[in-house]
């Protein structure tokens, strides 16, 4: 293989999405070498990801033991772990309050399903994403502690919730928070406060940041074990078995987008191994309901079971996904599952709807460094999902707000949700912008932010994100390249070749798949299957053909390229290389992401 290099892949300085073609590595070119290179392309992939070669072997098989921290480390970790114990030993009521999305529901069933194990019942508060929004309610905190409860544990929210948090202390009840979200310099009155993005983290906590809430929350119980162990719990009774918990931690880990390299790849990694086990009855009942017919791949988590779960709090009741996820019952698991399922279809329908009239705006946004768009009568339990897909079309920062009426008093009033791109911390904007006044509430981390805003002060908070984030912005889209990590005659595009690539998976977030250029092809058919996707069949010099998709691409300059200006010439296709198991035989096929002239 040849050595690593900054030219242009191919000579493509512009494909046709406008991008260049960059190798991620060294030089993969294997269009000429048949076998053999298995491990050769494992390691590839793992040093293009930022591996130093002698941690190769402990990456190459990410485990618990080679990368998991001491949950000491953490400010306010044993503080929690001992308040949590004391709990436990006392009998005392106790509620875990969450988040209605999927990391909050996995987080909330982590440490329902922990208690549990330990001996000790605990009672759960997910609030209504229309009526409470995001975060703790002070309303509901005070009334959970006037309904006797003495101990709170949120999850997945808390970090900025300054004022409800104060009111629960005032009425007298320990509040521990248990989050990943950004904070500011001042910390809200609580028993104690586990954040690993904490201002005041340690460098080893700090160095955590990328961790989802349940995350966190799996680092908490490991504590709490301890402190237990300590005070001779165990002595009558056996150790709960925690790596059971690392379904909850895989699912909400990459549901949640956070970044798959270090400690969360090994939870996703062996989380998945516990999923196959579906010792959890709800998450087995999910997995049917999702008609996955094999153990569940670390894309299904983000793409089929995970919506699901997020759909009760979108569109449905918040506490489905809790209940789902805790329940020993097997019919009851079965029937939330096919309730989700249901919720899912619905939210799908509500998202096109506000995704279309989102797009409509996008053209008085073409100058725009940030893209912010707000409608009357959007759902918001979808806006976050079109952020996304915005962020997708456009390659900017999305905020998407849905305003409504507020106390029936006239006043417009938005809830947002914004998703960033790689290079630009929108959480950080977000939280700036609400100290400067823009905003009632608002929070997030790098990639994701939500908010809380008057309806008259939309243009003011687009105008101030488009000044404060326009050179960061500028400089991510210069950098935006396609990263390549092979390169492929269509005869090497195999499921052997597939599967060898998988094994150095996870891949989400932080830890790219691999992407694989094959060619040069020329395309046999193209034509659209669905509503705007792009189906190809192409075929190379060395005599073999194969399947591509382009997902969402007929409206793009590439997709019409590829159905309409692609007669005679010959491409090169790039894209992730996936295995189609619909057939007799499973074939390998390429999901296109990219393509470029190839004469």
């Amino acid at each position: 293989m040849a050595s690593r290099t900054r030219s242009p892949v191919f000579g493509v300085t512009c494909s046709l999405s406008g991008k260049a073609w960059h190798w991620r590595g060294g030089n993969m070119d294997v269009r000429q070498e048949a076998t053999g290179l298995e491990n050769d392309i494992v390691t590839q992939l793992l040093l293009s990801r930022g591996v130093q070669s002698g941690d190769v072997e402990r990456q190459r098989t990410p485990t618990l033991r080679g990368f998991l921290p001491d949950p000491s480390a953490f400010q306010d970790m044993d503080a929690a772990a001992e308040r949590i114990a004391q709990a436990v030993l006392g009998r005392e009521p106790t509620t875990i309050y969450g988040d209605y999305d999927v990391d909050g529901a996995t987080s909330a069933a982590l440490m329902i399903r922990l208690l549990r194990m330990l001996g000790h019942d605990a009672r759960y508060y997910i609030p209504d994403r229309l009526l409470e929004g995001y975060g703790p309610s002070g309303k509901a905190l005070v009334q959970l502690a006037q309904e006797g409860c003495s101990l709170i544990v949120t999850v997945d929210c808390g970090a900025m919730a300054h004022d409800a948090l104060a009111l629960a202390h005032d009425a007298g009840v320990d509040v521990i928070v248990v989050d990943h979200h950004k904070c500011s310099p001042e910390l809200p009155k609580v028993a104690a406060m586990v954040n690993p993005n904490r201002l005041d983290e340690s460098d080893l906590g700090a160095a955590h940041g990328h961790l989802a809430a349940v995350g966190v929350a799996f680092l908490l119980a490991i504590a709490v074990v301890r402190t237990l162990r300590g005070h001779g719990y165990f002595e009558t009774r056996p150790e709960p078995d925690l790596m059971a918990l690392l379904d909850l931690v895989a699912l909400g880990t990459v549901a949640d987008v956070a970044a798959l390299h270090g400690l969360n790849r090994a939870f996703v990694a062996q989380g998945l191994k516990v999923m196959a086990r579906r010792d959890n009855v709800g998450m087995s009942a999910l997995i049917d309901a999702s008609r996955l017919k094999r153990a569940p791949a670390c894309s299904d988590l983000g793409f089929a079971l995970g919506p699901r779960i997020n759909a009760g709090g979108r569109v449905g009741e918040s506490t489905l996904g809790v209940r789902l996820l805790t329940t020993e019952d097997p019919d009851e698991a079965i029937s939330i599952a096919a309730q989700l399922s249901v919720l899912n279809e619905e939210r799908r329908a509500i998202e096109a709807e506000v995704q279309e009239a989102a797009e409509l705006q996008l053209d008085r946004q073409h100058n725009r460094s940030v893209i912010v768009v707000a409608g009357r009568g959007w759902h918001p339990g979808v806006i976050g999902i079109v952020a996304g897909r915005i962020k997708e079309k456009t390659g900017k920062p999305a905020l998407v707000i849905a305003l409504d009426v507020e106390n029936g008093e006239g006043e417009l009033q938005g809830k947002g949700s914004g998703r960033s791109i790689a290079g630009v911390d929108l959480g950080a904007a977000i939280i700036a912008a609400r100290e400067q006044g823009l905003l009632v509430a608002g929070g997030g981390h790098a990639m994701a932010a939500g908010l809380t805003i008057d309806g008259g002060q939309v243009d003011a908070l687009a105008n101030w994100l488009d000044e404060r984030l326009a050179a960061a912005v500028g400089l991510a889209m210069a950098k935006q390249v396609i990263q390549l990590d092979l390169a492929l005659a269509p005869g090497g595009l195999t499921p052997l070749l597939v599967e060898t690539m998988d094994s150095a998976g996870p891949f989400g977030i932080g830890w790219p798949g691999p992407r694989v250029a094959v060619g040069p092809v020329r395309l046999v058919k193209a034509d659209i299957v669905g509503t705007d996707h792009v189906r190809l069949i192409a075929a190379g010099q060395d005599g073999k053909s194969f399947k591509a998709i382009a997902f969402r691409a007929v409206n793009s300059e590439m997709g019409q390229a590829l159905l309409h200006g692609s007669r005679g010439r010959s491409l090169w296709l790039a894209g992730r290389a996936k295995i189609d198991d619909w057939a007799s035989r499973p074939q390998a096929e390429l999901h296109l992401e990219d393509a470029a002239w190839a004469d």
